[in-house]
């Protein structure tokens, strides 16, 4: 059999079809809105990582800090927006499947994982990644142009030598701010302990702002010597040559888990099936490994950098339950208390 010469022709027609051919996986490709609170920083790589195994989701975040997600998703609860949300702390998850707003979903794998990072229900309406902690930036160089010294304890930071000096997170934005505020109120007592300390503590507050990492950041900057935050960005920032301390205050610390779910009445439910069951493998929690020193699948942990030695010892044995069902009554109360020192909202 004779063949055809390849021609100018046949060539443009051959260019055509592979091009047909990419648009129509393009246009097979299923766009998944993906709400979180993950540092924006990392959300590339995350994205990244997926799509080496799924290049036919695409992922479309909407990224905000915890308390703004939450109440994003809560004023969308008759008109979702969102398919998945990857990376929220467990307690807004837990106070959205009180709503109803949670497609239960058992993952792939889910026996696998740390049973505490698993809803409790029959069939789970979230799973967890990893656990972020609270903590204490502490910026040395500053401090000793203050002449400051070292809190060993959150009833310290109350001593009126530290009045300006400190920055914090408010709860309304900040889920890092709402463990902080929850864990003391388990601490310090439920009904008036804890909000006796919150207002020796607000004497000496400069201001609040609506950012987890932005305390800790403003501290390794030394914009300010004392920053409220989390462990993993004092770490990160450690890392990056800051003089920043990080303490971990003797009573205990607050903490939370960022979780998955995927959004009761999404249109997608299978690409987002696909999303959370990656979510939880093994490589999944070997990412996000690189930023928290707990994560939910056993083994995988390794040391982070300049993370405090005795921080998960010092992790409160935090009451999610309370936390949730009364999130709404702190974070009003907690407006009325202290919110004329909050930042500006952006």
């Amino acid at each position: 059999m004779l063949k055809k010469p390849f021609t100018k022709k046949s060539a443009i027609a051959c260019l055509t079809g592979l091009s047909m051919m990419a648009v129509g996986h393009a246009a097979l490709a299923v766009d998944l809105t993906v709400y979180t609170a993950v540092e924006a920083e990392d959300l590339a790589r995350y994205a990244e990582m997926f799509n080496k195994d799924h290049p036919d989701i695409n992922i479309k975040w909407v990224r905000d800090s915890t308390g703004i997600v939450t109440a994003k998703l809560l004023a969308e609860k008759n008109n979702p927006q969102a398919d998945v949300v990857w990376g929220l702390a467990a307690t807004s998850l837990l106070l959205l499947k009180s709503e109803g707003m949670l497609e239960p979903y058992k993952p792939t794998g889910v026996e696998l994982l740390d049973q505490k990072f698993v809803d409790t229900g029959d069939v789970p309406t979230w799973v967890g990644m990893d656990a972020w902690v609270a903590s204490v930036c502490y910026n040395t160089v500053e401090a000793a142009k203050h002449n400051l010294t070292p809190p060993t304890s959150w009833k310290d930071l109350l001593d009126p030598m530290y009045e300006g000096h400190l920055i914090m997170p408010n709860p309304n934005s900040s889920g890092t701010g709402f463990l902080d505020v929850s864990s003391w109120l388990q601490m310090f007592g439920k009904d008036d302990g804890g909000w006796e300390y919150m207002d020796g503590l607000h004497k000496n507050i400069a201001r609040y702002t609506h950012s987890g990492s932005k305390p800790c950041k403003l501290a390794a900057s030394g914009e300010i010597p004392i920053g409220i935050s989390f462990a993993f960005r004092g770490a990160k920032s450690k890392a990056q040559g800051a003089p920043i301390e990080i303490i971990v205050p003797e009573e205990g610390v607050g903490w939370d888990m960022e979780a998955t779910a995927i959004i009761a009445g999404t249109a997608k439910l299978e690409a987002a099936q696909t999303l959370v069951d990656w979510s939880i493998t093994k490589k999944a929690n070997e990412m996000y490994n690189t930023g928290y020193a707990v994560v939910a699948y056993p083994g995988i942990a390794k040391p982070v950098e300049h993370f405090p030695a005795n921080l998960l010892e010092k992790m409160i044995d935090n009451d999610f339950e309370f936390a949730a069902n009364n999130r709404k009554a702190i974070l009003a109360k907690w407006l009325e208390r202290y919110d004329t020192k909050s930042d500006p909202k952006s």
